[in-house]
């Protein structure tokens, strides 16, 4: 045998010693009890999304200080990526302005029977919720600010599709929309029949969920002779 076979020889060796014993001192931590870590744990917030609506987003997650045997942390703090959640109930939403952590705790113990939750970090716990309101508002087309050319008319009934929308959203800003909206035709000098999708000119809000946010407006036009006078 070669001197760089065998040099080669006792490197696989080491390396492989190496190996060895970094697993077997890896199995004789996991098999300690009394390890404490702060895991991160999926969280579902439930509450009646018909009624309300939260004015900040819900947390996803939630940590947690657990201790126990390294194999059972070692499964829940690598291996929750598809866990189950732990659900938290809001039953009174507009009364409702932190999580509890006593009653949260409670419920992340029974997910995990092989350790002990010592606590639970409540850093992100804060709730706000509003009531859900639904208004219906009419849209109308402003028709004294149509530019048409001079001797054009409208000649027809002005078309508006939708004539109603509607939007929900938290009650404080759904009280603050207009009660009809008024739509702008931005072409001017028309002398042609008209039949344009428009946008609605409405504050948006990601908390506020609205059917409509163009409409379609159309009208026909007519040329105006007026009277004409013999020589």
């Amino acid at each position: 045998m070669s001197e760089a076979q065998t040099r080669n020889n006792k490197i696989k060796t080491f390396i492989g010693c190496i190996i060895a014993a970094t697993f077997f001192w890896l199995m004789n931590v996991l098999n300690k009890d009394n390890y404490a870590i702060k895991i991160n744990y999926p969280l579902r917030i439930e509450y009646d999304q018909q009624a309300f609506v939260p004015m900040q987003p819900l947390p996803k997650r939630v940590s947690v200080n657990v201790s126990g045997d390294g194999w059972s942390l070692l499964q829940k703090s690598w291996l929750n990526f598809n866990a189950m959640p732990v659900t938290y109930k809001v039953l009174n939403p507009n009364q409702s302005s932190y999580i509890n952590s006593t009653t949260l705790t409670d419920q992340i113990t029974s997910l995990f029977p092989n350790l002990r939750v010592n606590y639970v970090v409540a850093d992100t716990f804060e709730l706000s919720f509003e009531r859900k309101l639904r208004k219906i508002i009419p849209i109308r087309v402003d028709s004294l600010s149509i530019n048409m050319r001079e001797g054009y008319v409208i000649s027809s009934v002005i078309n508006v599709s939708p004539s109603l929308i509607s939007v929900d959203g938290p009650m404080s800003i759904i009280q603050s929309y207009p009660d009809t909206i008024r739509i702008s035709v931005p072409t001017s000098k028309i002398q042609n029949n008209y039949d344009e999708t428009l946008p609605i000119p409405f504050p948006m809000s990601p908390l506020v969920e609205i059917s409509h946010k163009d409409v379609y407006v159309s009208f026909e036009v007519a040329q105006f002779l007026g009277d004409q006078k013999e020589e």
